[in-house]
């Protein structure tokens, strides 16, 4: 079954020219709000979503506290290795009462 992936509905490379754009140009603004309302509307995003690319690149760049993307990704692969060797170990686990199972069955031979 094919996971559909809605945290990404825009490109990489949007994201990164719109805060680019909110960065650089954040001082021609009366606050950085009105900096993210306006790159917002002119590359075609929500102003929050804009707000929270700029806070992760913030966090991604040591700027803000907080969990990086590498970090969230290496969790999320471990997470999924974890999930994966779970279903393994319990795939094992009924194989070998399975075998256990049989051997009891067999006839007794001298």
């Amino acid at each position: 079954m094919e996971k559909k992936n809605f945290g990404k509905r825009y490109p990489d490379e949007l994201r990164a020219r719109a805060v680019r754009m909110v960065l650089d140009h954040e001082s021609e603004y009366r606050s950085r709000s009105a900096a993210i309302s306006s790159v917002a509307q002119k590359v075609g995003c929500s102003r929050d979503s804009l707000r929270i690319w700029i806070k992760q690149h913030e966090t991604d760049s040591g700027l803000r506290g907080g969990m990086t993307t590498a970090e969230r990704d290496r969790i999320k692969e471990l997470e999924r290795e974890n999930r994966q060797l779970r279903q393994a170990n319990e795939i094992l686990k009924k194989a070998s009462a399975y075998f256990a199972q049989a051997e009891l069955d067999r006839p007794f031979r001298k």
